[in-house]
């Protein structure tokens, strides 16, 4: 099937528009160096925005002919593009929400490779050294508003949800832009865009006309989940983990919608950390909803949660069905307390530098056969660090269905085999099954072929 494209050279927009001769040839050697093939499939899943798709190996086998590179000129610098979604583009030129995010792109992996990697004075084999990255790469890209008070909920929810499961979160979106709730996700299509599209209209017949929309990625998923056209600020984190940490650092509460193996990562990576006993007394609002048809969902979840990390961990959220209102009226009244807390303590409102994350929820995992046959899942460990290697379990799994790297592994060495005691890979093997079923792993229309082997 043939797809139009186009070619284009595109201005900077921000600080990327002025910068020194010497700036501008360590950009070129970093862009056309080792960085190349991540400045390209990044800029490529940015400019599909809008296609309908999750899988990181047809995007880039659709649209082989592309390619982008950074131009010199006396003024600064432009990217070229060739071989370009012609989706990104109306009457020959740019839509200026995507020429954003572009632009985005290419600061961070300049600033991380530059600032963050090469930089002696972060140590990413430290639990403090790592934290420090995650905060200095968002206030790179202007996410951190001093002064502010606490109101970005962070929502996280499936991008392979129903109809009906959409709209919701656009309501419960909306009644939270009606409290001047600022909203960030994980950037993508489904439950990411719809919380956002909601609070846009709840902003405006407030007439706020400053509401923040966050979208938070890394370049493994980014091809899966390219950015909706409603964020207005974009950050690509190097990797998962740095990805999670920054929701949980720059957010002040979590509303969790409806989703699959990568929500349900997410679940487990915060519960995980509200599990440490260093966070017992921190508030944060965590608050799982849905319409009335997701009733029995949540009810599953809950169990997957109460027979793998028991009672402490479901205590640390709240389910409400059906009703947005009250989840925006308890968001806003988990902000107050979040508020009191941090003038308690003296602490950012901006950054969570309280929150105690454990190295475990911070080190990269690489989803290999190997790696995720090794994953320790039992119980004579301690409940938080279970957790840590249940998130595991459900990062190598999203991986093997819409990462590129991933995909093409299983291709190769078949299904990746998760082993463990039978009183954890029940529940697990449950709870998968129970996505498959619901048709939360891939796209309406697409037959699921699993990655994985449960092996009791």
């Amino acid at each position: 099937m043939k797809h139009d494209v186009v070619d284009a050279r595109i201005s900077p927009a921000g600080h990327l528009a002025v910068l020194s001769k010497t700036e501008v040839n360590k950009l070129l050697d970093t862009s056309q160096g080792g960085l190349y093939r991540l400045l390209h499939n990044c800029s490529l899943a940015v400019l599909n925005c809008g296609n309908y798709m999750d899988d990181g190996k047809e995007l880039l086998e659709r649209y082989k002919s592309f390619e982008i590179r950074v131009i010199q000129e006396e003024r600064g610098i432009k990217l070229e593009v060739k071989g370009a979604p012609a989706t990104a583009f109306v009457d020959g030129h740019m839509i200026k929400g995507i020429k954003e995010h572009l632009f985005a792109v290419l600061r961070d992996i300049i600033y991380v490779s530059d600032e963050i990697n090469d930089n002696p004075k972060f140590d990413l084999q430290s639990s403090e050294g790592v934290t420090n990255s995650v905060f200095h790469i968002l206030r790179n890209a202007n996410i951190l508003k001093a002064g502010k008070l606490p109101q970005l909920v962070v929502c996280w929810g499936g991008h392979s949800i129903s109809r009906e499961e959409y709209d919701y979160s656009k309501v419960v979106g909306y009644q939270m832009g009606l409290r001047g709730l600022d909203i960030c996700t994980g950037c993508g299509p489904g439950a990411m865009k719809g919380p956002m599209k909601g609070a846009t209209i709840g902003h405006a017949k407030q007439r706020i006309g400053t509401g923040h929309y966050i979208g938070i990625t890394e370049p493994g998923i980014i091809a899966a989940e390219a950015p909706n056209p409603i964020v207005n600020d974009l950050v690509i984190m190097p990797d998962i983990e740095k990805r999670l940490e920054a929701f949980v650092r720059a957010g002040h509460g979590i509303v969790v919608f409806p989703g699959g193996v990568g929500t349900a990562e997410e679940i487990l990576y915060l519960l995980g950390i509200l599990l440490h006993p260093d966070n017992k007394d921190i508030p944060f609002p965590l608050i799982f909803t849905g319409p009335a048809n997701t009733e029995e969902y949540f009810k599953q979840i809950n169990r997957f949660i109460g027979e793998t990390l028991g009672l402490a961990a479901q205590q640390r959220y709240k389910i409400i069905i059906d009703d947005p209102a009250r989840v925006a009226r308890d968001m806003k009244e988990g902000m107050q307390r979040v508020r009191e807390f941090r003038q308690q303590r003296e602490d950012a409102y901006y950054f969570n530098w309280g929150l105690k994350i454990s190295p475990e929820f911070q080190q990269p995992f690489t989803p290999t056969h190997q790696s995720m046959a090794a994953l320790k899942l039992h119980k004579d460990q301690e409940s938080h660090r279970l957790a840590a290697n249940l998130r595991r379990v459900f990062s190598g799994i999203v991986a093997g269905n819409v990462k590129d790297d991933g995909i093409r592994a299983i291709e190769q060495h078949g299904h990746f085999e998760i082993k463990g005691d039978a009183e954890i890979m029940g529940p697990v093997d449950e709870l998968l099954s129970a996505f498959v079923n619901q048709q939360r792993m891939k796209l309406p229309g697409k037959t699921y072929k699993p990655c994985y082997r449960i092996v009791k």
